[in-house]
């Protein structure tokens, strides 16, 4: 499994409590760029629209060798295939809990592109912080046991 690209930011911004593997509907041009590394995950969002699931905000460049039947947004709304009765599920989460469905990684899984889609509860600004306090303990345990490994 070779990730694409991430959305490091969500897991700052959210508790992800399910994860799921979605694939992702793709014209030729935009499997292209992708497996040229040309895709962001950054402001990244999915939605339910008549019972499908989309994928909001993906960057995918436009490739440029792709010719005149190539034009397309970059930006544009992309359908994600997921079974209808999981996000039929998906669906009653965010309806009744204040769950948000977050797209957390891009990857290729054989010749395959995959999204991970998760299942999201927001986080308070305490919470933010508490990640940060842990983030900067797990670093300086990490630099003290990297010095005295080079002291001995």
């Amino acid at each position: 499994m070779k990730v694409i690209a991430e959305n490091r930011e969500a897991y700052f911004e959210y508790f992800v409590d399910e994860k799921y593997e979605v694939g992702i509907s793709l014209d030729g041009g935009e499997v292209k760029s992708i497996r040229a590394g040309n895709v962001s995950l950054k402001d990244v969002y999915c939605s339910v629209y008549n019972g499908e699931l989309f994928i909001k905000g993906m960057h995918v460049a436009v490739y440029d060798k792709g010719g005149a039947f190539n034009v397309k947004d970059s930006r544009r709304d992309r359908r994600l295939l997921m079974h209808k009765s999981e996000i039929n599920r998906l669906i009653g989460k965010v309806k009744e809990k204040g769950f948000t469905i977050v797209p957390l990684k891009l990857y290729f899984k054989q010749s395959l592109i995959k999204v991970e889609v998760g299942l999201c509860r927001g986080k308070h600004t305490y919470d933010k912080k508490q990640s940060i306090k842990e983030r900067d303990l797990d670093r300086e345990a990490k630099r003290d046991i990297k010095d005295y490994s080079f002291k001995r």
